[in-house]
């Protein structure tokens, strides 16, 4: 193979991705800022066993998640655990990107020591109360305290307010929610901004009589080009290969309803995808679900490259009353092969806004089998062994903590 030019910005970045969750996203983002295209490798799962634990997701279900993160140019199956210079040359990268964290193999030396003594390092801001530790944490020990309560129209105005004079409050709306959300609505540059952000906002319960409210305006020009919109919803949560792959078919359907106008100009038809609450998950769910929080749920999508804009606590039944009021031609409500909770009619979400030929269904697909509880079960069917990758992850942590101090020391 011959190897290509080395570019510097040309950027390399790499890690297990063992779930598709906006921490890692966040990362991708600020490498992406860094240069003109981004190189992601992704370690095997024999790798991460020998040097971290055993993974949740697959290595195919790892590499379709990169793939469909929109500021990732390339994704690399089976990057070395331990950062190599020669495989980063390969791909003409000349930095590789990596949190202010430390982060060992089975050895407890520094992955990236390498790189780091060859000058090609570059450091970015740690995405802080998330990891793929953080969220087995939760299915072990079935805790909610990381649900989100759901915005009333009594208390967004205020949120909003607070958010705009720089106030810190807690909850879905507050100043540093709003400045992720921004981020993570750029392009595929991860620099110009591009998607909207929006919230239904009802007194009471999740219905389809409300208000929307724009937290963050998409780009003008965006709006302009992409006037027709495919409708989706759901929860969303753990954002796993099953969603990606519906995403990826909807926007085939997308594209082949993209239409050319008199003036040579082409009109794009987007998808809009509508989140529902964390207590709309609950109540259909139960238990501690969802395990992510609809903030983190909302950035797994929005970084979505198959997705345009996305409408937080969707109401769970999109009626076309409620589909009425968002700011696009609704041209397909579109819905994955996943079975609803309930028989019959009464127990269909989509029942009215099938009766307006609206409704389209996504056949069966690769994924089709996996979802959120079948994960839950992976992890809980194997909660010795992942209990012993928590424990594990602790003891690096000391490790890598003791490195930490020891690089702080030699740059004062």
């Amino acid at each position: 193979m011959v190897s290509p030019e080395i570019h510097k910005d040309r950027i390399w970045i790499d890690g297990c991705f063992d779930f598709a969750h906006h921490g890692h996203a966040g990362a991708m983002l600020q490498a992406r800022q860094l240069g003109n295209s981004l190189y992601v490798g992704v370690h095997s799962d024999e790798e991460i066993l020998e040097n971290k634990g055993p993974v949740v997701m697959t290595l195919p279900e790892r590499i379709l998640a990169v793939e469909a993160c929109k500021w990732a140019t390339c994704a690399v199956p089976s990057a070395p655990y331990v950062t190599s210079p020669t495989v980063m040359n390969q791909y003409g990268c000349f930095y590789v990107v990596h949190g202010d964290d430390i982060t060992t193999d089975a050895n407890g030396e520094d992955c990236y020591r390498v790189v780091k003594d060859a000058g090609r390092f570059l450091v970015v801001k740690r995405t802080p109360n998330i990891s793929t530790t953080d969220l087995v944490g939760r299915m072990l020990l079935c805790t909610k305290n990381h649900h989100i309560k759901t915005v009333r129209s009594a208390n967004v105005e205020a949120a909003l307010a607070n958010a705009k004079v720089g106030k810190q409050t807690e909850g879905l709306i507050t100043l540093d929610t709003l400045e992720k959300f921004r981020a993570y609505a750029t392009a595929e540059d991860g620099k110009h901004p591009r998607d909207g952000v929006y919230i239904w906002i009802t007194s009471s319960g999740e219905t389809d009589t409300g208000m929307l409210t724009t937290l963050v305006e998409p780009s003008p020009k965006f709006m302009q080009s992409h006037k027709r919109m495919i409708y989706v919803d759901g929860g969303f949560d753990l954002f796993f290969a099953g969603h990606i792959e519906f995403l990826r078919l909807v926007s085939q359907c997308a594209a082949s309803l993209s239409t050319a106008t008199t003036d040579d100009t082409q009109t794009e038809t987007g998808i809009i995808v509508g989140i529902h609450s964390d207590a709309t998950v609950n109540t259909f769910k139960r238990l501690n679900y969802p395990i992510m929080s609809l903030f983190e749920r909302a950035l797994c999508v929005l970084q979505c490259k198959f997705v345009s804009h996305v409408v937080l606590q969707a109401p769970y039944c999109p009626t076309p009353s409620f589909l009425d009021e968002l700011p696009w031609d609704i041209v397909a409500v579109m819905h994955g092969p996943t079975l609803f909770g309930t028989e019959g009619e009464a127990g269909d979400p989509y029942a009215e806004v099938k009766r307006t030929g609206l409704y389209k269904e996504i056949g069966e697909h690769l994924y089709k089998d996996i979802s959120t509880e079948t994960i839950v079960e992976r992890v809980t069917r194997n909660r010795g062994v992942y209990e012993e990758r928590q424990r594990r992850k602790g003891w690096k942590s000391d490790i890598e903590s003791q490195l930490r101090k020891q690089e702080d020391a030699k740059s004062s």
